[in-house]
């Protein structure tokens, strides 16, 4: 069956945008149904009849701005925006965001023309974003649940914990029955054991932990029924009993399940009596429902605390790029929600393919951070070359890598556990967990340490991409300007008339502009702007440029077309876009009798009214075919004279402080 085209609705008023796109969408083949609107008021008449997955919207539209279509959505019934604006700034994108938009995107031919991707990205994002809700949800009406069943009054349900109840049931039961003994096992599945969580009077002498079948309650845990035992010493398999003592077993059911035993004994030549062994059922099936809600409370808790956990390394990955802050927050987590005593964090570097310690938790004396471990070498090496997770329930038994050997002997480390930490198939480290005492994870505990070494990847996997993004935007920027300096160059050696004025003059306005308090931002810009000032004069031709002598009436009108031709040429260029300011203004003179608009006062902008001041100054002080460099004086003289007229006064006041003139 041919799976049904995804509706999508692009409201964008730029006709060129939006058949960029559209082609976008052609290409991509079936899997999207496009459908445009113009306004937001055509948007959400297309809204009311088309069930749409996804909204990409032009920030800005004739009737009011995109976000406006998320805030006329009804909350149960959200329709993810994607937000795609030419004026892409830090607090266009944060606004974006707080506005409620899925993402944000930069506008560029290269971007529409990739918009089905990201398109399949932002409706992937949303899945995720929603499945997660639903989830929430869910182990918020669970937590709800487990709080309402434990405000049950009794004595069993008023506890805390497990080890808090059962031996309240145990006391209970031994009270209202009269017994002399008695012990409780719970059953691990991940052991397949037996473990005594109490035992009271004659049988208090249990061992800890046993198979069913190595037990005197095997034929209660495998049946599911009571059973009453005449001598327990005749019941006992592997362990003797003191002789004298009957009793029962009951099963401790939750559903159908079999979670644990109680034992009940009694002096012979007792019996309990049908009553009692009804009562014991009664108690057993209280006890069942009440250690299986507790279990499943403490379970909840636990998932919450390491839920919560997850949160907050999320949130430390998503927020910075700090690999330090979010790794050694994880391996706080991993400790503390794992129950361990030490965890380490070993990242591999790639060009040496060893396993280097980057940060841990836990350890005594032991000069972790040392550590070295060869890909594929010891059970960490191993676990990253083999993408598997490695458990080494007794580390006596095992034997390990030097390094490892002095680890564990100054740290007296019993059980081990290393899990690769990979994303995208690509292994970045491994994370390795450490206990004194003998470790017995369960599915639960396994889950979440192979969740913390997923979370650990993409920690490392960020701050890759970020600090590569980060390198290649500089060596485009240092590519960039390059360029641009050469550009300068190429004009200075074609007009050698002023060769060398460009460098100067973009000097003195980067000083100037400084001086007069222009934004950070802006310098890099106005630089640029500067060093190309002059590329309209590759549109003027030689015999113009390079003519010795006045121009006549003629040739002035072709050279005053240079600033035009600049624009003509720059404007194209987004990169270059903030940097026209100079080469198309100035001309422009502040009493509005420059060219090519003639334009006046504050219409021209900052940067040029800086500029046309350094310019004049420059080419005074430089000689030219037609006459000798002037005098400072004489330059300085000429400037102030054209103050008001030709120059910005509060520029010329600033400048002649700078210059010290």
């Amino acid at each position: 069956m041919e799976k049904e085209a995804v509706n999508i609705l692009l409201v964008e008023d730029e006709q060129a945008h939006a058949e960029l796109v559209h082609r976008a969408f052609e290409r991509d083949g079936n899997t999207f149904r496009l459908s445009v609107a113009q306004t937001i008021s055509d948007a959400n008449a297309l809204i009311k009849t088309t069930p749409f997955a996804l909204i990409l919207t032009d920030w800005r539209l004739p009737d009011g701005e995109g976000t406006e279509l998320i805030n006329a959505q009804q909350d149960n019934n959200k329709i993810p925006v994607v937000i795609m604006t030419s004026h892409g700034n830090e607090r266009v994108a944060v606004d974006a965001i707080k506005a409620g938009a899925l993402d944000y995107v930069v506008k560029s031919d290269a971007a529409l023309a990739d918009m089905a991707h990201t398109a399949e990205r932002a409706l992937r994002e949303w899945k995720n974003i929603t499945e997660r809700q639903r989830a929430e949800e869910q182990l918020r009406l669970r937590v709800a649940e487990l709080e309402a069943v434990n405000r049950v009054s009794t004595a069993m349900r008023t506890a805390e914990t497990l080890h808090e109840m059962i031996p309240r049931l145990m006391d209970e039961t031994l009270v209202l029955l009269n017994a002399q003994g008695g012990v409780f096992w719970l059953y691990n599945s991940f052991t397949g054991e037996l473990e005594r969580v109490i035992a009271r009077g004659p049988l208090e002498h249990f061992p800890g932990a046993t198979k069913p079948e190595e037990c005197i309650a095997y034929t209660a845990f495998s049946t599911g029924r009571l059973h009453f035992m005449q001598d327990l010493s005749q019941e006992a398999i592997q362990h003797s009993l003191p002789p004298g003592l009957g009793g029962a077993c009951i099963p401790i059911l939750a559903a159908k399940d079999v979670i644990g035993v109680l034992l009940i004994s009694v002096e012979l030549p007792r019996k309990l009596s049908q009553d009692e062994l009804h009562l014991l059922t009664t108690l057993s099936e209280i006890a069942g429902n009440a250690i299986q809600r507790t279990r499943l409370h403490e379970q909840t808790e636990r998932n919450l605390e390491k839920l919560d956990a997850l949160r907050h390394i999320d949130q430390a990955i998503t927020s910075s790029v700090d690999l330090n802050l979010s790794l050694n927050l994880l391996a706080e987590h991993a400790k503390t929600q794992l129950n361990v005593d030490a965890v380490s964090i070993l990242r591999l570097d790639p060009n040496t393919q060893y396993l280097e310690y980057f940060t841990g938790r836990g350890f005594r004396a032991t000069p972790v951070s040392k550590i070295q471990v060869r890909l594929g070498e010891g059970l960490a090496g191993l676990a990253a070359l083999e993408h598997r997770t490695i458990f080494i329930p007794d580390l006596t038994e095992y034997r390990t890598t030097p390094g490892m050997t002095s680890t564990l002997t100054s740290e007296f480390f019993h059980s081990y556990y290393v899990a690769p930490m990979i994303t995208k198939g690509l292994v970045k480290g491994v994370i390795e967990v450490f206990h004194r005492q003998p470790l017995q994870p369960d599915i639960e505990w396994t889950d979440f340490l192979e969740a913390l070494a997923g979370q650990a990847a993409i920690a490392i996997e960020n701050t890759e991409l970020f600090e590569s993004l980060e390198q290649s935007n500089l060596e485009l920027t240092h590519a960039y300007n390059v360029t641009i300096e050469g550009w300068s160059r190429a004009l200075d050696l074609r007009d050698r008339e002023t060769e060398g004025h460009t460098q100067r003059v973009a000097q003195i306005t980067l000083n100037l502009a400084n001086a007069f308090g222009v934004e950070k931002e802006s310098i890099l810009h106005i630089r640029r702007g500067a060093l190309l000032h002059d590329i309209g004069k590759m549109g003027i031709p030689d015999k113009i440029l390079l003519k010795e002598g006045p121009l006549d009436e003629n040739e002035w009108e072709i050279m005053r077309k240079h600033p035009v031709f600049a624009y003509e040429m720059l404007s194209p260029i987004k990169y270059l876009a903030p940097a026209l300011d100079i080469p198309y203004c100035h001309h422009e003179k502040w009493d509005g009798t420059g060219y090519p608009r003639g334009i006046a006062r504050e219409q021209i902008p900052l940067a040029a009214r800086i500029f046309a001041v350094a310019d004049v100054w420059d080419a005074l002080l430089s000689d030219r075919p037609y006459r000798k460099a002037w005098s400072k004086e004489k330059a300085r003289a000429y400037i102030l004279e054209n103050s008001g007229m030709h120059f910005d006064p509060k520029i010329v006041e600033t400048f002649t402080t700078l210059s010290g003139l």
